[in-house]
């Protein structure tokens, strides 16, 4: 008689959430495809943040950070393995304990405008009430349109469509979040980035999980969704705001793009005065290593390939940030 051995199958991968329909549609989109690519089960975790709770401005709040705070906290308490975040909204200094194991396919990081009478920027009217709860897109549309009424709002992205009902001609979000909505439809014009830069790591979720979790099954899973390319455009983007020294909600602005040539990692970014009277506007770029070369790499250690990948992208968003200071970005964002 021939004994039979058993497997004891991994548990599933809990993943934390907030419980606003995008958070949880872009989390069931990286539970999918971390199922697919593991083939170990995924259940969600919905935690309630802060941010969902209050009707404050972000600003007033402490900036975006408030959404990642409570994901990070039962991060580290066990309630979960890992935590799903929209990238633009974790604030750049790291978390002790955590780690961003996973950046997946970034999706578009433009912002499109939402109008009443589905009019692009231009031809929207003088006067016209313009909503977002961004001071980096507010900035942005003074720029472009002085005469404007840009307002402060809040709310997802349906509370906010709805007020072009109520009392707003448009409304500016994000296209990303909009397409993983289904709700692309709405957007009347995308606003390309020589109009409106898009904030550092727009369009990106970041899959964050404990450090001491990265050598184990965690780890191994999340690897296997981590995107090169998108990891590098946002290392050089975050550097930046870090390099800035300024919050998640300042008026400051990135955009890389990676190009196959080189390949080349290019990077274009700004400060703007809130009130849109002024804007220091700068580009670099510089080589970086093919995705084959780093693919090779990833059988090392993750300080290997800090140091031996990240690091030229983190580079490049430090020396633009040192660029835009001497520039004269701090005097005109007051950071």
């Amino acid at each position: 008689m021939t004994a039979q051995t058993s497997t004891t199958p991994l548990p599933p991968l809990r993943i934390g959430t907030r419980g606003s329909d995008l958070a949880m549609t872009q989390t069931t989109t990286v539970a999918d495809a971390l199922a697919a690519a593991s083939g170990r089960e995924v259940e969600l975790v919905r935690i309630r943040t802060e941010g969902d709770r209050s009707s404050a401005s972000l600003s007033s709040l402490g900036g975006t950070g408030v959404f990642a705070a409570a994901l990070r906290e039962a991060l580290l308490a066990g309630e979960c393995d890992m935590a799903v975040h929209s990238l633009k909204d974790l604030p750049t200094l790291p978390t002790e304990g955590l780690t961003i194991a996973a950046l997946p396919h970034r999706g578009d990081p433009r912002d499109v405008l939402c109008t009443r009478e589905r009019a692009d920027l231009a031809g929207l009217p003088h006067g016209a009430r313009v909503g977002t709860g961004s001071p980096r897109r507010a900035a942005q549309l003074r720029l472009a349109r002085p005469d404007l009424e840009v307002l402060d709002i809040r709310g997802n992205v349906g509370t906010r469509l709805a007020r072009l009902e109520r009392d707003l001609d448009g409304v500016v979000l994000a296209r990303a979040g909009l397409t993983r909505l289904g709700m692309l439809d709405r957007a009347s014009q995308t606003l390309e980035p020589d109009v409106m830069l898009p904030a550092p790591g727009q369009g990106a979720l970041a899959v964050e999980c404990r450090t001491a979790d990265l050598e184990g099954p965690v780890g191994s899973a999340l690897r296997m969704i981590d995107h090169v390319p998108t990891r590098l455009a946002v290392l050089a983007e975050r550097a930046v705001l870090r390099t800035l020294e300024a919050g998640c909600t300042a008026p400051v602005a990135a955009h890389a793009t990676l190009t196959d040539d080189g390949p080349r990692l290019f990077l274009r970014a700004g400060v703007f005065d809130p009130s849109g009277a002024r804007a220091v506007v700068r580009e670099d770029s510089a080589t970086v290593p093919a995705e084959a070369d780093v693919a090779a790499l990833a059988e090392t250690t993750p300080e290997v390939l800090d140091r031996q990948v990240w690091d030229r992208a983190t580079g490049l968003g430090q020396r633009l940030a040192h660029r835009l200071l001497a520039d004269g970005a701090a005097e005109v964002a007051e950071l």
